[in-house]
Protein backbone atom coordinates (compact mmCIF):
# COMPACT_ATOMS: atom_id res chain seq x y z
CA UNK A 1 0.00 0.00 0.00
CA UNK A 2 2.98 2.32 0.44
CA UNK A 3 3.70 1.76 -3.24
CA UNK A 4 0.04 2.29 -4.01
CA UNK A 5 0.02 5.69 -2.31
CA UNK A 6 2.83 6.87 -4.59
CA UNK A 7 1.44 5.74 -7.91
CA UNK A 8 -2.14 6.86 -7.21
CA UNK A 9 -1.19 10.26 -5.79
CA UNK A 10 0.88 10.94 -8.89
CA UNK A 11 -2.17 10.44 -11.10
CA UNK A 12 -3.79 13.63 -9.78
CA UNK A 13 -1.24 15.65 -7.77
CA UNK A 14 0.18 17.44 -10.81
CA UNK A 15 -3.20 18.96 -11.80
CA UNK A 16 -2.96 21.73 -9.21
CA UNK A 17 0.73 22.27 -9.98
CA UNK A 18 0.27 23.20 -13.65
CA UNK A 19 0.45 27.00 -13.04
CA UNK A 20 3.57 26.42 -10.92
CA UNK A 21 5.23 24.48 -13.76
CA UNK A 22 4.74 27.55 -15.95
CA UNK A 23 5.96 30.17 -13.49
CA UNK A 24 8.74 28.12 -11.91
CA UNK A 25 10.04 26.11 -14.87
CA UNK A 26 8.81 27.99 -17.93
CA UNK A 27 6.73 25.08 -19.21
CA UNK A 28 4.54 25.83 -22.23
CA UNK A 29 1.12 24.35 -23.13
CA UNK A 30 2.67 21.38 -24.97
CA UNK A 31 4.96 20.66 -22.02
CA UNK A 32 2.01 20.75 -19.61
CA UNK A 33 0.09 18.28 -21.77
CA UNK A 34 2.98 15.83 -21.75
CA UNK A 35 3.64 16.27 -18.02
CA UNK A 36 0.07 15.17 -17.32
CA UNK A 37 -0.55 12.82 -20.25
CA UNK A 38 2.88 11.18 -20.43
CA UNK A 39 2.41 9.52 -17.06
CA UNK A 40 -0.95 8.10 -18.12
CA UNK A 41 0.41 6.90 -21.46
CA UNK A 42 3.41 4.94 -20.19
CA UNK A 43 1.47 3.72 -17.14
CA UNK A 44 -1.06 2.05 -19.45
CA UNK A 45 1.71 0.71 -21.67
CA UNK A 46 3.45 -1.16 -18.84
CA UNK A 47 0.46 -2.71 -17.05
CA UNK A 48 0.01 -6.00 -18.89
CA UNK A 49 3.72 -6.75 -19.50
CA UNK A 50 4.38 -5.79 -15.87
CA UNK A 51 1.72 -8.19 -14.66
CA UNK A 52 3.15 -10.97 -16.81
CA UNK A 53 6.67 -10.35 -15.50
CA UNK A 54 5.40 -10.53 -11.92
CA UNK A 55 3.51 -13.75 -12.57
CA UNK A 56 6.51 -15.41 -14.17
CA UNK A 57 9.55 -13.86 -12.49
CA UNK A 58 8.27 -13.14 -9.00
CA UNK A 59 6.14 -10.26 -7.76
CA UNK A 60 8.49 -9.25 -4.97
CA UNK A 61 11.33 -8.83 -7.44
CA UNK A 62 9.16 -6.68 -9.71
CA UNK A 63 7.97 -4.57 -6.77
CA UNK A 64 11.57 -3.80 -5.82
CA UNK A 65 12.50 -2.97 -9.43
CA UNK A 66 9.44 -0.76 -9.78
CA UNK A 67 10.11 1.05 -6.49
CA UNK A 68 13.72 1.81 -7.43
CA UNK A 69 12.69 3.05 -10.87
CA UNK A 70 9.86 5.16 -9.45
CA UNK A 71 12.10 6.72 -6.79
CA UNK A 72 14.81 7.61 -9.32
CA UNK A 73 12.23 9.09 -11.71
CA UNK A 74 10.67 11.12 -8.88
CA UNK A 75 14.09 12.45 -7.89
CA UNK A 76 14.84 13.37 -11.50
CA UNK A 77 11.48 15.12 -11.82
CA UNK A 78 11.98 17.06 -8.59
CA UNK A 79 15.42 18.25 -9.71
CA UNK A 80 14.43 18.89 -13.33
CA UNK A 81 16.28 21.90 -14.82
CA UNK A 82 14.03 22.14 -17.89
CA UNK A 83 10.53 21.16 -19.09
CA UNK A 84 11.94 18.43 -21.38
CA UNK A 85 13.78 16.86 -18.44
CA UNK A 86 10.54 16.84 -16.44
CA UNK A 87 8.56 15.28 -19.30
CA UNK A 88 11.07 12.43 -19.66
CA UNK A 89 11.05 11.85 -15.90
CA UNK A 90 7.25 11.66 -15.95
CA UNK A 91 7.37 9.09 -18.74
CA UNK A 92 9.71 6.92 -16.67
CA UNK A 93 7.50 7.45 -13.61
CA UNK A 94 4.53 6.14 -15.58
CA UNK A 95 6.46 3.04 -16.67
CA UNK A 96 7.43 2.34 -13.06
CA UNK A 97 3.85 2.85 -11.88
CA UNK A 98 2.56 0.51 -14.57
CA UNK A 99 5.09 -2.10 -13.48
CA UNK A 100 4.13 -1.75 -9.80
CA UNK A 101 0.34 -1.68 -10.01
CA UNK A 102 -0.35 -5.25 -11.18
CA UNK A 103 2.06 -6.58 -8.55
CA UNK A 104 -0.06 -5.01 -5.82
CA UNK A 105 -3.16 -6.74 -7.17
CA UNK A 106 -1.34 -10.04 -7.69
CA UNK A 107 0.15 -9.98 -4.18
CA UNK A 108 -3.30 -9.53 -2.60
CA UNK A 109 -4.44 -12.64 -4.42
CA UNK A 110 -1.28 -14.52 -3.48
CA UNK A 111 -0.90 -13.49 0.17
CA UNK A 112 -4.47 -13.64 1.48
CA UNK A 113 -6.80 -16.64 1.76
CA UNK A 114 -10.02 -16.28 -0.16
CA UNK A 115 -12.03 -15.53 2.99
CA UNK A 116 -9.88 -12.42 3.67
CA UNK A 117 -9.38 -11.28 0.13
CA UNK A 118 -12.38 -8.97 -0.03
CA UNK A 119 -11.15 -7.05 3.01
CA UNK A 120 -7.69 -6.75 1.47
CA UNK A 121 -9.17 -5.44 -1.76
CA UNK A 122 -11.17 -3.01 0.34
CA UNK A 123 -7.97 -1.61 1.84
CA UNK A 124 -6.45 -1.41 -1.64
CA UNK A 125 -9.54 0.41 -2.93
CA UNK A 126 -9.50 2.83 -0.01
CA UNK A 127 -5.82 3.63 -0.66
CA UNK A 128 -6.49 4.01 -4.39
CA UNK A 129 -9.50 6.27 -3.96
CA UNK A 130 -8.16 8.42 -1.14
CA UNK A 131 -4.70 8.85 -2.68
CA UNK A 132 -6.10 9.86 -6.06
CA UNK A 133 -8.65 12.22 -4.54
CA UNK A 134 -6.25 13.72 -1.98
CA UNK A 135 -3.53 14.28 -4.58
CA UNK A 136 -4.75 17.81 -5.43
CA UNK A 137 -4.94 18.70 -1.72
CA UNK A 138 -1.43 17.44 -1.05
CA UNK A 139 -0.13 19.20 -4.14
CA UNK A 140 -1.78 22.45 -3.12
CA UNK A 141 -0.31 22.22 0.37
CA UNK A 142 3.21 21.54 -0.94
CA UNK A 143 3.03 24.42 -3.40
CA UNK A 144 1.72 26.70 -0.64
CA UNK A 145 4.68 25.77 1.57
CA UNK A 146 7.33 25.77 -1.17
CA UNK A 147 6.09 28.79 -3.09
CA UNK A 148 5.00 29.11 -6.74
CA UNK A 149 8.58 29.07 -8.03
CA UNK A 150 9.94 25.94 -6.30
CA UNK A 151 6.91 24.34 -4.65
CA UNK A 152 6.24 22.14 -7.68
CA UNK A 153 9.48 20.24 -7.02
CA UNK A 154 8.09 18.86 -3.76
CA UNK A 155 5.13 17.46 -5.67
CA UNK A 156 7.59 14.79 -6.91
CA UNK A 157 10.13 14.66 -4.09
CA UNK A 158 7.37 13.74 -1.62
CA UNK A 159 7.42 10.24 -3.17
CA UNK A 160 10.91 9.47 -1.90
CA UNK A 161 10.05 8.68 1.78
CA UNK A 162 7.32 6.27 0.66
CA UNK A 163 9.63 4.56 -1.84
CA UNK A 164 12.52 4.21 0.59
CA UNK A 165 10.35 2.81 3.38
CA UNK A 166 8.70 0.37 0.98
CA UNK A 167 12.12 -0.75 -0.29
CA UNK A 168 13.23 -1.49 3.27
CA UNK A 169 10.11 -3.51 4.03
CA UNK A 170 9.64 -5.38 0.75
CA UNK A 171 12.38 -8.02 1.21
CA UNK A 172 11.13 -8.76 4.73
CA UNK A 173 7.37 -8.79 4.24
CA UNK A 174 6.62 -9.84 0.67
CA UNK A 175 6.65 -13.54 -0.26
CA UNK A 176 9.68 -14.83 -2.08
CA UNK A 177 9.20 -16.37 -5.52
CA UNK A 178 9.05 -20.16 -5.66
CA UNK A 179 12.34 -22.01 -6.19
CA UNK A 180 13.47 -22.01 -9.79
CA UNK A 181 13.11 -25.79 -9.93
CA UNK A 182 9.38 -25.60 -9.10
CA UNK A 183 8.44 -22.75 -11.41
CA UNK A 184 6.28 -23.39 -14.43
CA UNK A 185 8.34 -23.13 -17.59
CA UNK A 186 6.45 -20.55 -19.61
CA UNK A 187 7.60 -17.91 -22.06
CA UNK A 188 7.01 -14.20 -21.61
CA UNK A 189 5.50 -13.85 -25.12
CA UNK A 190 7.69 -10.86 -26.07
CA UNK A 191 6.07 -10.43 -29.50
CA UNK A 192 2.62 -10.32 -27.91
CA UNK A 193 3.85 -7.80 -25.35
CA UNK A 194 5.25 -5.51 -28.07
CA UNK A 195 2.08 -5.74 -30.18
CA UNK A 196 -0.15 -5.01 -27.21
CA UNK A 197 2.08 -2.12 -26.15
CA UNK A 198 1.93 -0.58 -29.63
CA UNK A 199 -1.85 -0.98 -29.70
CA UNK A 200 -2.26 0.69 -26.31
CA UNK A 201 0.04 3.58 -27.26
CA UNK A 202 -1.72 4.03 -30.59
CA UNK A 203 -5.13 4.29 -28.93
CA UNK A 204 -4.07 6.32 -25.89
CA UNK A 205 -1.72 8.83 -27.56
CA UNK A 206 -4.34 10.97 -29.34
CA UNK A 207 -6.74 10.61 -26.43
CA UNK A 208 -4.39 11.92 -23.76
CA UNK A 209 -3.14 14.72 -26.05
CA UNK A 210 -6.73 15.72 -26.85
CA UNK A 211 -7.34 16.71 -23.24
CA UNK A 212 -6.02 20.22 -24.07
CA UNK A 213 -6.31 20.52 -27.85
CA UNK A 214 -8.53 17.93 -29.58
CA UNK A 215 -7.95 19.45 -33.03
CA UNK A 216 -4.19 18.89 -32.97
CA UNK A 217 -4.28 15.35 -31.56
CA UNK A 218 -2.93 12.65 -33.93
CA UNK A 219 -6.17 10.70 -34.21
CA UNK A 220 -4.79 8.57 -37.05
CA UNK A 221 -2.72 6.65 -34.51
CA UNK A 222 -5.94 5.40 -32.89
CA UNK A 223 -6.91 3.61 -36.10
CA UNK A 224 -3.39 2.25 -36.35
CA UNK A 225 -3.59 1.09 -32.74
CA UNK A 226 -6.84 -0.76 -33.40
CA UNK A 227 -5.27 -2.47 -36.43
CA UNK A 228 -2.27 -3.53 -34.34
CA UNK A 229 -4.71 -4.74 -31.66
CA UNK A 230 -6.35 -7.00 -34.25
CA UNK A 231 -2.91 -8.30 -35.15
CA UNK A 232 -2.26 -8.95 -31.47
CA UNK A 233 -5.37 -11.14 -31.26
CA UNK A 234 -4.27 -13.11 -34.34
CA UNK A 235 -0.78 -13.57 -32.89
CA UNK A 236 -2.08 -14.72 -29.51
CA UNK A 237 -4.26 -17.39 -31.09
CA UNK A 238 -1.42 -18.62 -33.27
CA UNK A 239 0.94 -18.59 -30.29
CA UNK A 240 -1.49 -20.70 -28.27
CA UNK A 241 -1.91 -23.21 -31.13
CA UNK A 242 1.86 -23.75 -31.04
CA UNK A 243 1.55 -24.92 -27.45
CA UNK A 244 2.95 -21.71 -25.96
CA UNK A 245 1.48 -19.57 -23.19
CA UNK A 246 0.09 -16.38 -24.73
CA UNK A 247 0.15 -13.06 -22.91
CA UNK A 248 -3.66 -13.09 -22.70
CA UNK A 249 -5.07 -16.56 -22.13
CA UNK A 250 -8.38 -17.65 -23.59
CA UNK A 251 -9.40 -19.01 -20.20
CA UNK A 252 -9.39 -15.53 -18.72
CA UNK A 253 -11.18 -13.92 -21.65
CA UNK A 254 -13.85 -16.64 -21.72
CA UNK A 255 -14.80 -15.84 -18.13
CA UNK A 256 -18.03 -13.85 -18.39
CA UNK A 257 -17.49 -12.39 -14.91
CA UNK A 258 -14.05 -11.10 -15.85
CA UNK A 259 -15.10 -9.61 -19.19
CA UNK A 260 -18.20 -7.95 -17.78
CA UNK A 261 -16.42 -6.58 -14.72
CA UNK A 262 -13.59 -5.19 -16.85
CA UNK A 263 -16.07 -3.53 -19.22
CA UNK A 264 -18.11 -2.10 -16.36
CA UNK A 265 -14.97 -0.76 -14.68
CA UNK A 266 -13.77 0.91 -17.89
CA UNK A 267 -17.14 2.61 -18.41
CA UNK A 268 -17.28 3.78 -14.83
CA UNK A 269 -13.70 5.05 -14.78
CA UNK A 270 -14.41 7.02 -17.96
CA UNK A 271 -16.73 9.17 -15.89
CA UNK A 272 -15.31 9.13 -12.38
CA UNK A 273 -11.71 10.04 -13.29
CA UNK A 274 -12.80 13.09 -15.28
CA UNK A 275 -14.43 14.61 -12.20
CA UNK A 276 -11.10 15.71 -10.72
CA UNK A 277 -9.96 17.33 -13.95
CA UNK A 278 -13.00 19.55 -14.47
CA UNK A 279 -13.44 20.36 -10.77
CA UNK A 280 -9.81 21.45 -10.45
CA UNK A 281 -10.11 23.77 -13.47
CA UNK A 282 -13.47 25.08 -12.24
CA UNK A 283 -12.33 25.86 -8.70
CA UNK A 284 -9.00 27.41 -9.69
CA UNK A 285 -9.80 29.24 -12.92
CA UNK A 286 -13.52 29.76 -12.50
CA UNK A 287 -13.78 30.62 -8.81
CA UNK A 288 -10.23 31.83 -8.19
CA UNK A 289 -9.40 29.26 -5.52
CA UNK A 290 -5.78 28.70 -4.61
CA UNK A 291 -4.25 25.28 -5.27
CA UNK A 292 -4.73 24.42 -1.59
CA UNK A 293 -8.39 25.40 -1.46
CA UNK A 294 -9.10 23.65 -4.77
CA UNK A 295 -7.71 20.48 -3.21
CA UNK A 296 -9.79 21.01 -0.06
CA UNK A 297 -12.95 21.37 -2.14
CA UNK A 298 -12.55 17.83 -3.52
CA UNK A 299 -11.64 16.28 -0.14
CA UNK A 300 -15.25 15.24 0.72
CA UNK A 301 -15.20 12.98 -2.33
CA UNK A 302 -11.95 11.41 -1.14
CA UNK A 303 -13.31 10.78 2.36
CA UNK A 304 -16.52 9.18 1.14
CA UNK A 305 -14.71 7.04 -1.40
CA UNK A 306 -12.10 5.77 1.06
CA UNK A 307 -14.67 4.84 3.73
CA UNK A 308 -17.01 3.13 1.27
CA UNK A 309 -14.20 1.25 -0.48
CA UNK A 310 -12.98 -0.27 2.80
CA UNK A 311 -16.51 -1.29 3.81
CA UNK A 312 -17.44 -2.50 0.32
CA UNK A 313 -14.44 -4.82 0.21
CA UNK A 314 -15.56 -6.51 3.42
CA UNK A 315 -19.18 -7.07 2.36
CA UNK A 316 -18.79 -7.76 -1.36
CA UNK A 317 -18.80 -11.51 -0.66
CA UNK A 318 -22.25 -11.15 0.90
CA UNK A 319 -23.91 -8.94 -1.70
CA UNK A 320 -22.02 -9.59 -4.93
CA UNK A 321 -22.73 -7.62 -8.11
CA UNK A 322 -25.87 -5.87 -6.72
CA UNK A 323 -23.55 -3.91 -4.43
CA UNK A 324 -21.82 -2.47 -7.49
CA UNK A 325 -25.19 -1.55 -9.03
CA UNK A 326 -26.21 0.26 -5.83
CA UNK A 327 -22.90 2.11 -5.90
CA UNK A 328 -23.55 3.42 -9.43
CA UNK A 329 -26.97 4.69 -8.30
CA UNK A 330 -25.46 6.50 -5.29
CA UNK A 331 -22.74 7.97 -7.49
CA UNK A 332 -25.32 9.16 -10.04
CA UNK A 333 -27.37 10.87 -7.32
CA UNK A 334 -24.30 12.70 -5.99
CA UNK A 335 -23.15 13.82 -9.44
CA UNK A 336 -26.70 14.90 -10.36
CA UNK A 337 -26.95 17.04 -7.22
CA UNK A 338 -23.52 18.60 -7.87
CA UNK A 339 -24.55 19.33 -11.45
CA UNK A 340 -27.70 21.16 -10.32
CA UNK A 341 -25.81 23.25 -7.76
CA UNK A 342 -23.15 24.50 -10.17
CA UNK A 343 -25.73 25.12 -12.91
CA UNK A 344 -27.84 27.30 -10.60
CA UNK A 345 -25.10 28.99 -8.59
CA UNK A 346 -21.45 29.65 -9.31
CA UNK A 347 -19.67 31.84 -6.76
CA UNK A 348 -16.93 31.39 -4.13
CA UNK A 349 -19.38 29.58 -1.81
CA UNK A 350 -19.98 26.83 -4.36
CA UNK A 351 -17.13 24.72 -2.98
CA UNK A 352 -18.94 24.55 0.35
CA UNK A 353 -22.33 23.84 -1.23
CA UNK A 354 -20.96 20.93 -3.27
CA UNK A 355 -19.26 19.28 -0.28
CA UNK A 356 -22.21 17.04 0.62
CA UNK A 357 -23.06 15.84 -2.92
CA UNK A 358 -19.37 15.20 -3.59
CA UNK A 359 -19.22 13.16 -0.37
CA UNK A 360 -22.22 11.13 -1.60
CA UNK A 361 -20.52 10.68 -4.97
CA UNK A 362 -17.42 9.41 -3.20
CA UNK A 363 -19.46 6.85 -1.28
CA UNK A 364 -20.92 5.59 -4.55
CA UNK A 365 -17.47 5.43 -6.12
CA UNK A 366 -16.10 3.39 -3.23
CA UNK A 367 -18.98 0.92 -3.59
CA UNK A 368 -18.23 0.44 -7.28
CA UNK A 369 -14.47 0.30 -7.82
CA UNK A 370 -13.30 -2.03 -5.04
CA UNK A 371 -16.20 -4.55 -5.09
CA UNK A 372 -16.12 -4.66 -8.90
CA UNK A 373 -12.37 -5.29 -8.82
CA UNK A 374 -12.75 -8.14 -6.33
CA UNK A 375 -15.62 -9.71 -8.28
CA UNK A 376 -13.87 -9.35 -11.61
CA UNK A 377 -10.71 -11.10 -10.45
CA UNK A 378 -12.41 -13.79 -8.36
CA UNK A 379 -12.53 -16.17 -11.34
CA UNK A 380 -8.88 -15.70 -12.27
CA UNK A 381 -6.34 -18.37 -11.25
CA UNK A 382 -3.62 -17.17 -8.90
CA UNK A 383 -0.80 -17.79 -11.35
CA UNK A 384 -2.46 -15.45 -13.87
CA UNK A 385 -3.51 -12.80 -11.35
CA UNK A 386 -0.92 -10.19 -12.26
CA UNK A 387 -1.55 -10.46 -15.99
CA UNK A 388 -5.33 -10.36 -15.53
CA UNK A 389 -4.99 -7.42 -13.16
CA UNK A 390 -2.83 -5.62 -15.70
CA UNK A 391 -5.40 -6.22 -18.44
CA UNK A 392 -8.16 -4.93 -16.20
CA UNK A 393 -6.17 -1.83 -15.27
CA UNK A 394 -5.25 -1.22 -18.92
CA UNK A 395 -8.95 -1.19 -19.87
CA UNK A 396 -9.65 1.20 -17.01
CA UNK A 397 -6.74 3.43 -18.04
CA UNK A 398 -8.06 3.62 -21.60
CA UNK A 399 -11.55 4.33 -20.25
CA UNK A 400 -10.19 7.05 -17.96
CA UNK A 401 -8.26 8.72 -20.76
CA UNK A 402 -11.23 8.63 -23.13
CA UNK A 403 -13.51 10.01 -20.42
CA UNK A 404 -11.17 12.88 -19.56
CA UNK A 405 -10.73 13.74 -23.24
CA UNK A 406 -14.48 13.80 -23.92
CA UNK A 407 -15.39 15.64 -20.72
CA UNK A 408 -12.58 18.19 -21.21
CA UNK A 409 -13.66 18.79 -24.81
CA UNK A 410 -17.28 19.37 -23.75
CA UNK A 411 -16.18 21.57 -20.83
CA UNK A 412 -13.94 23.90 -22.87
CA UNK A 413 -16.35 24.00 -25.84
CA UNK A 414 -19.24 25.09 -23.63
CA UNK A 415 -16.95 27.48 -21.77
CA UNK A 416 -16.01 29.24 -25.02
CA UNK A 417 -19.56 29.32 -26.39
CA UNK A 418 -21.09 30.54 -23.13
CA UNK A 419 -18.82 33.53 -22.69
CA UNK A 420 -16.60 31.99 -19.97
CA UNK A 421 -19.48 30.80 -17.80
CA UNK A 422 -17.56 28.25 -15.75
CA UNK A 423 -20.64 26.97 -13.90
CA UNK A 424 -22.41 26.19 -17.17
CA UNK A 425 -19.30 24.50 -18.56
CA UNK A 426 -18.84 22.38 -15.43
CA UNK A 427 -22.51 21.34 -15.51
CA UNK A 428 -22.07 20.20 -19.13
CA UNK A 429 -18.95 18.24 -18.23
CA UNK A 430 -20.66 16.61 -15.25
CA UNK A 431 -23.56 15.61 -17.50
CA UNK A 432 -21.11 13.52 -19.56
CA UNK A 433 -19.79 12.00 -16.32
CA UNK A 434 -23.36 11.16 -15.30
CA UNK A 435 -24.01 9.43 -18.62
CA UNK A 436 -20.92 7.24 -18.17
CA UNK A 437 -22.02 6.26 -14.67
CA UNK A 438 -25.53 5.44 -15.91
CA UNK A 439 -24.04 3.29 -18.69
CA UNK A 440 -22.10 1.34 -16.04
CA UNK A 441 -25.32 1.03 -14.03
CA UNK A 442 -27.16 -0.42 -17.03
CA UNK A 443 -24.41 -2.97 -17.65
CA UNK A 444 -24.34 -4.05 -14.01
CA UNK A 445 -28.13 -4.26 -13.76
CA UNK A 446 -28.33 -6.36 -16.93
CA UNK A 447 -25.77 -8.76 -15.45
CA UNK A 448 -27.67 -9.04 -12.15
CA UNK A 449 -30.94 -9.80 -13.96
CA UNK A 450 -29.25 -12.33 -16.24
CA UNK A 451 -27.64 -14.13 -13.32
CA UNK A 452 -30.86 -14.23 -11.33
CA UNK A 453 -32.65 -15.83 -14.25
CA UNK A 454 -29.95 -18.49 -14.45
CA UNK A 455 -29.33 -18.90 -10.72
CA UNK A 456 -31.21 -22.14 -10.40
CA UNK A 457 -28.97 -23.68 -13.04
CA UNK A 458 -25.58 -22.09 -12.33
CA UNK A 459 -24.56 -20.03 -9.29
CA UNK A 460 -22.23 -17.21 -10.30
CA UNK A 461 -19.92 -14.47 -9.18
CA UNK A 462 -22.52 -11.75 -9.14
CA UNK A 463 -25.24 -13.50 -7.18
CA UNK A 464 -23.54 -16.03 -4.91
CA UNK A 465 -23.56 -14.67 -1.38
CA UNK A 466 -20.52 -15.62 0.64
CA UNK A 467 -19.29 -17.87 -2.14
CA UNK A 468 -18.09 -14.99 -4.24
CA UNK A 469 -14.68 -14.73 -2.65
CA UNK A 470 -14.57 -17.99 -0.76
CA UNK A 471 -13.98 -20.12 -3.81
CA UNK A 472 -17.40 -21.80 -3.73
CA UNK A 473 -18.98 -19.69 -6.45
CA UNK A 474 -18.68 -20.52 -10.13
CA UNK A 475 -18.66 -18.48 -13.24
CA UNK A 476 -20.98 -19.51 -16.04
CA UNK A 477 -18.11 -19.46 -18.49
CA UNK A 478 -16.36 -22.54 -19.90
CA UNK A 479 -14.21 -23.07 -16.82
CA UNK A 480 -16.23 -24.24 -13.90
CA UNK A 481 -15.01 -23.14 -10.50
CA UNK A 482 -13.38 -20.20 -8.88
CA UNK A 483 -10.02 -21.14 -7.38
CA UNK A 484 -10.04 -20.90 -3.63
CA UNK A 485 -6.31 -20.27 -3.40
CA UNK A 486 -4.66 -16.85 -2.82
CA UNK A 487 -5.87 -14.50 -5.41
CA UNK A 488 -5.14 -11.70 -7.88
Amino acid sequence: MLAGVMIFVDVSIVNVALPSFTTGLGAGPADLSWIVAGYTLTFGLALVPGGRLGDQRGRRRMVIVGLVLFALASLAAGLAPSPLWLVVARLVQGLAGGLLNPQLLGLIQQMFPSSERGTAFGVFGAVNASSTALGPLLGGLLIQLGGPQEGWRWVFLVNLPFALLALLLAPRLLPAPPPRSTRTRTSLDPVGAVLLGLAVVGVLLPVVLAERDPASAPWWTAALGLAVGAGFVVWERAYARRGKDPLVTGRVLRSSGYVLGTSLGALYMAGSTAIFFVLTVYFQQGLGYSALFAGLATTPYAIGSAVAAAWGGRVVGRFGRPLVVVGTVVMALGIGATLLIVALRSDPSTGLLTALPLFVSGIGSGLVITPNQALTLSAVPTEQGGTAGGMQQTAQRIGSSLGIAVVATVFFTVLASSGQQFGTALAAGLLVVLLCVLAAFALGLADVLRRRRGRSATPSIGDVGTGVLSGTGTDPGPHASVPGHPHH
